[in-house]
């Protein structure tokens, strides 16, 4: 009997804390920073694909208007020069789709590394067992109310400055 009490009395002592870890992220000065150089990878991305656009339509343009005079062996081999240019374009797409995606990984990946590592020093320091982010819920079922919410704390470590909220102008 004794044993179950001393059982009950340590899980009572652990400490468990929350954290949306999404909120945090956004929050940071070098996700910012990585956007932008995320919109400057697409961007350029965007105008190589443009520029495939502009080619194939080009050429398009050029075919409806003089295929009316065209041999057929130029007019055959204009549609398949149109048809590979509209097929590597669709290949060019899904690259950059794929290429974008892996950049996106590569530049997130240290903004959550330095965002963890800010979580672990404050868990550690605190004293928490656990700490569970909201920002993905993979519990059944916990009660926000019973857990730290530790974001103000991972925030200052990373030296995140939350600005305060503008008053309502008084009405005159």
């Amino acid at each position: 009997m004794a044993v179950a009490v001393l059982c009950v009395g340590s899980v009572s002592a652990q400490k468990f804390a929350r954290i949306n870890m999404q909120e945090v992220i956004v929050a940071m000065p070098e996700f910012a920073e990585m956007q932008k150089n995320l919109e400057a990878f697409g961007k350029d991305l965007q105008e190589q694909m443009e520029q495939i656009k502009v080619e194939f339509n080009n050429k398009l343009a050029d075919f409806q208007k003089n295929q009316a005079t065209m041999a057929a062996s130029i007019k055959q081999m204009k549609q398949q020069e149109l048809e590979q240019l509209q097929q590597r374009f669709g290949e060019f797409q899904q690259i950059a789709q794929q290429d974008f995606q892996k950049k996106e990984a590569e530049l997130l990946e240290p903004v959550q590394k330095k965002a963890q590592e800010a979580v672990n020093k404050i868990a550690k320091a605190n004293g928490y067992i656990a700490v569970f982010n909201t920002s993905v819920p993979s519990l059944a079922y916990f009660d926000e109310a019973q857990l730290t919410d530790i974001a103000v704390l991972v925030k200052k470590e990373l030296g995140i400055v939350e600005k305060p909220a503008t008053a309502a102008a008084p009405a005159k």
